[in-house]
């Protein structure tokens, strides 16, 4: 049936947020949506904020249910609720979610134009056919062609049916995502096309079928540019990154905020508000690649001079090696001459050493201060400069190194060369930094890239080096609440040198840090606070609404690319020689099963396991990700 002008339109608006908290990008959805609807209501699963509620209740009815039966019983009791008959008298039924963000363009064009097309029920977007079911309950035994189930529009011919009374009526409880999706979002559109029902979608992406099986994740821009798409899914921002690398080249998230940025009149920081509050900042880091390549040789003269003027800097250095003044005023000279210079130290000998060396520094403002030499460059920052620091709207924080335990002693110094390299290579490197900061105002952390080489070579693989139990004790401590997961690495400053928003870093910075908090000296610093504070440096910033992204200098980024590029290939060589030869996450899948069969090589079962497990990666990327 073709819809009437101003027909009568109901939305089912399912809500779940694991704190009750409503982000800005919902109120947003729903005033727009609300122009186009008769009535929402809107229902959560779980209890909601009082200020989020107030929010909600501005755009419909609002129904707080038990958390349980996913989004697919919130549908089901939302409709129990109004009563077969009274639903029958809308001319359209909307079930939607708010795991789609947007409108990017006005909902009225969607349903100016689906209201003209003879349909029983329509959704935006596709998802393709696949020959698998990863859901292990869908009744097919394969994923068809479906109309995706966070927004799906039925029309009053489907809503009156004995069929889709019966569809609902007899929906078995919800107990997992894969339930939800093999027992609901899978088999709906399926269903109901095969009882001769018509339906389509708003975005016409049949062309695609070869190019994606889900365009909506894997060429969000091209929908939105060529379809003028009004949707793109929150998840793309924290999805696991396996599944973007065996479709994309890892492009597909950052060209979409890009786009969403430049080219039209949606706000970005929607996105940041929701995504640092509630996702884990390896997976945003990596899908949003947040990495920066700076120029150390060339600096905008006006987008310098303008952050230069609005932004107040300083460099606090921790110097202990007398030996090394001369390098570390090498490095301190890359800052403006507008800068503040903090330095402290453990002596007062070596506090006149210093300013001997450092006189001649161009600077606005330079002290030396004595601290005790017990946390070492990590009381430098929370306890020497603790007064001054939140002075600043940006701060450089470097240190001294010479990683004596290490040999030889050039992987040490390398170590060090790094860290001073991606914080302070130039005085135009520095410039960029700040303008980087100012051009991106969620920016709270740029740290350089962890090490890799020599006997470092292992940090990428074992971030956590044994003090994941310490950092979520202290970020308990803190009241950080941000996802911290053993599982995935911290986008932490390794070298204990970075720049950084002390506004950002506030859930550290205030707390009122003691000597005694930290070892005595000597001590060999493993599994100490010092290593759980350099990895909650970017959990405190995500904690204040703030990213942690990774610095470079054109030069260095070079060197790193090379680096990666030929550690990679040894392991492909390697992995090829004994015929394990697919994509990335298909070969680490096929090195750990033959692993675990040498370790269990005898078990028929495990055999078993592993050829389903392949089977279904081969067909369905991402299967075996959640």
């Amino acid at each position: 049936m073709k819809l009437k002008n101003n027909p009568r339109r109901l939305v089912i608006y399912f809500f779940y947020d694991k704190r009750g908290i409503v982000d800005r990008y919902v109120p947003h959805f729903l005033k727009d949506l609300k122009e186009n609807a008769e009535e929402i209501m809107i229902v959560s699963n779980g209890e909601i904020e009082p200020e989020g509620r107030q929010k909600l209740e501005q755009y419909g009815n609002v129904f707080v249910r038990e958390n349980k039966g996913f989004d697919v019983w919130a549908y089901k009791e939302s409709l129990e609720q109004y009563g077969w008959e009274t639903l029958e008298q809308y001319d359209e039924v909307i079930m939607m979610n708010s795991t789609i963000m947007g409108p990017v363009f006005p909902l009225k064009e969607t349903f100016d134009k689906m209201d003209g097309q003879d349909l029983d029920f329509w959704g935006l977007t596709e998802y393709y056919e696949q020959n698998v079911d990863p859901s292990g309950c869908c009744v097919y035994g394969y994923i068809p062609d479906h109309i995706q189930s966070h927004f799906i529009a039925c029309r009053k011919n489907l809503v009156q049916s004995e069929e889709f009374h019966r569809y609902w009526d007899e929906m078995p409880m919800i107990h997992t995502y894969w339930e939800a999706v093999g027992k609901h979002e899978m088999i709906f559109t399926k269903h109901f096309r095969d009882l001769g029902f018509k339906s389509t979608v708003y975005v016409e992406t049949e062309a695609l079928r070869s190019y994606s099986g889900y365009p909506l994740m894997m060429c969000p821009t091209k929908l939105i540019k060529e379809q003028r798409c009004p949707i793109f899914k929150r998840r793309m921002f924290f999805h696991d990154p396996k599944d973007f690398m065996s479709q994309t080249a890892g492009e597909a998230v950052s060209e979409l905020y890009r786009y969403l940025e430049t080219q039209t009149d949606y706000d970005v920081d929607f996105i940041w508000e929701t995504i640092l509050r509630n996702y884990n900042q390896a997976d945003i880091v990596k899908n949003m690649n947040l990495h920066y390549i700076l120029s150390e040789e060339y600096a905008d003269a006006g987008k310098r001079q303008q952050a230069l003027e609005k932004n107040k800097v300083a460099l606090v250095m921790h110097l202990y090696f007398e030996d090394l003044l001369q390098e570390s005023l090498h490095y301190a000279k890359a800052m403006p001459e507008t800068a503040d210079v903090y330095i402290t130290t453990n002596s007062e000998e070596k506090k006149i050493a210093i300013e001997k060396v450092f006189a001649g520094l161009k600077c606005n403002y330079l002290e030396v201060r004595v601290i005790e030499n017990r946390g070492r460059d990590v009381s430098s920052l929370l306890i020497g400069v603790r007064d001054v620091i939140m002075d600043y709207d940006l701060v450089c924080f470097v240190h001294d190194k010479k990683t004596a335990q290490v040999i030889p002693g050039t992987a040490g110094a390398s170590f060090s060369y790094k860290c001073f390299e991606n914080t302070l290579a130039s005085r135009a490197f520095v410039e960029n930094v700040v303008t980087t900061f100012e051009d991106n105002p969620r920016l709270g952390l740029l740290t350089p890239p962890e090490p890799n080489h020599g006997p470092f070579f292992t940090t990428l693989g074992r971030e956590w080096r044994g003090n994941y139990d310490m950092v979520k004790k202290l970020a308990e401590e803190l009241k950080i609440y941000v996802p911290i997961e053993k599982e995935k690495p911290p986008i932490a400053p390794y070298g204990t040198m970075f720049w950084f928003r002390p506004e950002a870093m506030k859930p550290l910075l205030q707390k009122e840090w003691i000597y005694e908090d930290f070892p005595e000296e000597p001590n060999e610093m493993d599994n100490t606070i010092l290593h759980a504070i350099e990895r909650i440096y970017p959990f405190a910033v995500q904690q204040s609404g703030y990213y942690p992204g990774i610095v470079m200098s054109h030069t260095f980024a070079g060197i790193e690319y090379g680096n990666l590029k030929y550690y990679v290939r040894e392991y492909n060589e390697i992995m090829m020689k004994h015929h394990i030869e697919h994509f990335h996450q298909y070969m680490c899948a096929e090195l750990q099963d033959r692993l675990d069969a040498y370790d269990d090589r005898d078990s028929l079962k495990g055999v078993l396991k592993r050829r389903m497990k392949n089977r279904v990666r081969a067909i369905l990327p991402g299967a075996f990700d959640n």
